[in-house]
């Protein structure tokens, strides 16, 4: 059967099955036997094929657009002729294929003889911003030699005419309200977790979000307000946390957004999306990608009294009373202008912070990724001339405080800057483009971030990235078709990039599934480095993480570039002294609990970088603090460490990058030996007292500063989804974090100990809470069940060396088999132990989960509704989350400890070495002059 026919077949069961449109094409074997349908005027298939040509291929540089760019170029050369593709047509095609074999095309006819079609394709070109530095050298070669089409060009560019000739932003933007949830909207409920494998296949990813019936509603809304946007709305709540999802964007999109292009199906953009207390981080960054607009209502706020202060409720959080409604149906204006949101002639609320000039020109230009590419391709036609580029785009933010020192996070952005005219040292709120050291993409979202790739025209990684890791960690557990569908050709794309990918295409080395934060946290080898990872956990211990959407990976990974502004930064310090039977996930949680008690209810973190002075902890311990930071709502988190502690951290770092070169996982361009080498020269820097490890100003300013006091710390600490609480907008918001003792006799279904909130020294205390209860009883039994997923594969080997696997396989029901991976999700457990495959496992909920209306106490990060374990009739699934000694012994009693049982199984167990630092981990402060531009 030919392929066209397979086509047409998959066509008719995604209709009958899914009641779907075709899919789009990428395949140039499939494109080329279409091409050969439309070139014979009587095939019975010429019309539907001609259709599929011009609607429905993928642009950029997926091989379709190969064959499709090479097709409209016959068409404009006359040397074949379609009827219904004129050369005006053809041009107007090849404009909207965004790069690579289009622009390939469309520079052989600009720099040809035929005069007449040098200008249409010059034309064309001047509005194409996606050009690399193959495109960029024919230029400049084209002009040297004295060609005036090229001349033109390079004008057009220096003047940024791509930008400049766009239309304005509206100045009034008309939306219909529809509220998405009450209370913190995760992006789960926006791109499920379990529909993961569908991302890549956007109008089916579609049909997950939120449910059925919201959908129906968003259409009726469109219907009933044809001139009006529908805007999601988190009322009394955040939209968009947890997850840096692009797929969750894409889908706000296909449903409220405008089409992108009429000749490229499902790729919508331009959303409108809102909350009480506006959108989270990383999800407003995905935002700014497809151009769209987010707002901060503040809708809803604190009631005070007669005597101005704050009404608290029985349990002491702050009574909210409504400033304005948002309820469903609401007419509203968007004022650009004065930005301002309006209800016909009342102003609402100032909205200024959606629309500085850097936002407005993404939305001017659809997307981030096209203002980008634009700056850099006028710096390079400005460079060409010898002309200095005129000031089109909007000026970057930079802000010096004279006498004012630097923090941790301004000390890395100023290291890494790029384009910076400013000669002093830059702080808090200043724009900034910096060079990425770390890329991480990650496996539910890497098949998007390919898309991205290839919609931006990149064939390869930057030369500037230090490192960049393709993982598998997220379909880990369960080997099911699904993943053999995705995974296989995402490796091979990654690797041909020039990524290290967890799979190798060849099959040579086998499949290492370690959970990519950890993998991330051993190839970032300097503590001063910028690490843009696609999920919300990259957070490092070593230099500053952001998690990003699949889109911003992309980005980086084909510009070695990220653009933000300098976040402002909550510094963290710890006093007291810890009890020897505290973990330090107990730390980690007292924390968010402390702070919110200190500040009123207010969460500091949301939003800015927390700086914690950890001081003693290795990177792999330290790990378990920045990765919490993604649940209290912060950007990142930057680990402040003495010096001695940072070298035993990169020299653990080295061994493990040396364990995957002896792997055989090692590249052609020796990534991993490059890796190695920036870590000798860092701890070289460090020993001589050259650059000692990073540490903030005595002088410097922070947003706020939070003091843990670790003696309040004397129960093991639960964050919990609070699934009952009568106030919807409280439920699974991580802020809720009570002791032990609150849940006593409280029946326990099932534990986790895994993802990437636990290190080696978590298994270490399993296997030595098994000795103690042996001791104590004689034998181990499980009253509910315990998976185990360790993180990291060298983690197994290593407890493999020292003696501890083996009691864990002596208790274990299951044992996880990579010449045998499950090839489905467990639906039901038994009181046993299930030694699992390294990997994220029931934490990322797309393929292993709990039984609905579990109750399940884990170490992992999510508590999210349906995420871990879903509702049933009759209960609620809950997630409670804590330590690994608390998780494990609640398994073995089928319940919550009390305060003797637990002291009891933990007895002589060294659960943490922290303390805090002796000493203020500050440095005085240097004359505030920049580091020059790295690259």
């Amino acid at each position: 059967m030919s392929l066209f026919l397979e086509y047409l077949e998959e066509i008719e069961n995604r209709k009958k099955d899914l009641g779907l449109a075709p899919k789009p094409i990428d395949s140039a074997e499939l494109l080329a036997e279409i091409i050969e349908q439309i070139k014979d005027s009587a095939h019975e298939h010429r019309d539907v094929s001609l259709n599929f040509f011009i609607y429905n291929t993928l642009p950029g540089t997926t091989s379709a657009a190969s064959e499709k760019a090479k097709f409209l170029k016959e068409i404009i050369l006359g040397e074949t002729v379609v009827a219904e593709i004129s050369v005006e047509f053809a041009f107007e095609l090849l404009s909207h294929m965004k790069g690579g074999p289009s622009i390939e095309v469309l520079l052989d006819l600009a720099l040809g003889d035929d005069t007449a079609l040098a200008a249409k394709a010059a034309d064309v070109l001047k509005t194409q911003v996606f050009l690399y530095d193959a495109d960029t050298a024919r230029l400049e070669a084209a002009f040297k030699a004295g060609n005036g089409v090229a001349k033109d060009l390079l004008e057009s560019y220096a003047q940024a005419e791509f930008f400049t000739k766009l239309p304005d932003v509206a100045e009034k933007i008309e939306v219909v309200t529809y509220i998405a949830g009450e209370g913190d909207i995760s992006t789960d409920l926006l791109s499920p977790g379990h529909q993961a494998h569908s991302r890549a296949d956007r109008e089916l990813h579609g049909q997950c979000m939120i449910t059925p019936e919201a959908q129906q509603e968003i259409q009726a809304l469109q219907a009933k307000h044809p001139n009006a946007k529908v805007m999601l709305i988190a009322e009394k709540g955040t939209m968009g946390v947890g997850s840096s999802r692009m797929s969750g964007v894409n889908n706000v999109a296909l449903w409220a957004g405008k089409q992108a292009s009429p000749y490229v199906p499902f790729i919508n953009i331009a959303p409108v999306v809102a909350g009480t207390n506006g959108i989270s981080p990383i999800f407003l960054t995905t935002v700014d990608v497809t151009g769209g607009i987010g707002l901060d209502l503040k809708n809803w706020v604190k009631k005070v009294d007669a005597n101005g202060k704050t009404v608290v409720d029985d349990n002491g959080d702050a009574v909210l009373e409504e400033a304005y409604s948002v309820a469903t149906g609401t007419i509203l204006t968007i004022d650009t202008k004065a930005k301002k949101l309006f209800n016909g002639d009342k102003e609402l609320v100032d909205i200024s912070s959606a629309f500085t000039p850097q936002k407005v020109e993404f939305m001017k230009a659809g997307g981030s990724y096209a203002v980008v590419f634009g700056k850099k391709l006028q710096t390079f036609a400005a460079e060409t001339l010898g002309i200095e580029a005129p000031a089109v785009f909007a000026l970057s933010k930079e802000t010096s405080i004279e006498g004012q020192g630097l923090t941790a996070v301004e000390k890395i952005f100023n290291r890494n800057a790029v384009g910076v005219t400013s000669k002093n040292a830059l702080h808090a709120g200043s724009d900034v483009r910096v060079k990425v050291n770390i890329v991480g993409s990650q496996d539910t979202t890497g098949p998007m971030t390919c898309q991205e790739l290839e919609a931006m025209a990149a064939s390869t990684i930057s030369p500037i990235v230090d490192g960049a890791y393709q993982s598998g960690c997220h379909t880990a557990s369960v080997w099911d078709s699904k993943a053999k569908a995705n995974i296989p050709k995402l490796m091979s794309f990654m690797n041909a990039f020039g990524l290290i990918t967890a799979r190798d295409p060849k099959g040579v080395y086998p499949a290492m599934t370690d959970v990519i934060h950890k993998v991330l946290n051993d190839i970032t080898v300097d503590d001063r480095a910028i690490i843009i990872g696609g999920d919300s956990h990259t957070r490092m211990s070593k230099g500053v993480a952001f998690g990003a959407d699949s889109g911003t990976v992309a980005l980086a990974l084909a510009t070695g570039e990220a653009a933000m502004p300098i976040p402002e930064s909550v510094k963290v310090t710890f006093k007291g002294k810890m009890k020897g039977y505290m973990d330090f996930r107990d730390v980690v949680h007292s924390t968010q609990a402390q702070m919110l008690k200190q500040f009123g209810g207010e969460n500091v973190f949301q939003g800015r970088v927390i700086e914690v002075h950890i001081g003693t902890l290795l990177a792999d311990q330290a790990f378990t603090f920045t990765d919490w930071s993604a649940e209290m709502k912060a950007k990142a988190s930057i680990c402040i460490s003495e010096d001695e502690t940072l070298i035993g951290s990169l020299e653990i770092a080295k061994s493990r990058i040396q364990i995957m070169i002896d792997k055989g996982m090692e590249n052609p361009a020796k990534t991993l030996q490059g890796l190695i080498d920036i870590a000798n020269k860092r701890i070289e820097e460090i020993k001589s007292g050259s650059a000692p490890a990073l540490t903030p100003d005595n002088n410097a300013k922070y947003y706020a500063e939070v003091v843990v006091d670790l003696d309040q710390i004397d129960e093991p600490m639960i964050a919990d989804p609070d699934v009952n609480n009568d106030d919807v907008s409280k439920r699974y918001t991580h802020d809720v974090i009570r002791p032990v003792s609150y849940y006593k006799g409280k029946p326990v279904d099932l534990g986790f100990v895994g993802s990437c909130m636990v290190h080696k020294g978590d298994m270490q205390i399993i296997a030595q809470m098994f000795r103690n209860i042996e001791k104590q009883n004689g034998n181990i039994e499980f009253k509910a069940p315990l998976v185990v997923a360790p993180p990291t594969y060298n983690i197994v080997d290593e407890l493999k060396a020292e003696g501890d696997w083996e009691i864990l396989q002596k208790y274990s029901g299951f044992e996880f088999n990579d010449a045998s991976p499950k090839d489905a999700a467990r639906t039901k457990y038994d009181n046993i132990m299930y030694l699992e495959r390294p990997g994220c496992n029931l934490c990322m909920g797309n393929q292993e989960k709990a039984e609905p209306g579990d109750t399940v106490i884990a170490t992992s990060t999510r508590l999210f509704q349906g995420r871990v374990v879903a509702d049933s009739a009759e209960k609620k699934g809950e997630s409670l989350l804590g330590s690994t000694p608390l998780v494990v012994l609640s398994t073995m009693l089928g319940r919550f400890p009390t305060m003797d049982e637990y002291t009891a199984a933990v007895e002589g167990i060294n659960l943490t070495d922290f303390a805090p630092p002796t000493h203020a981990l500050t440095s005085a402060p240097a004359v505030a002059v920049r580091i020059a531009d790295p690259v």
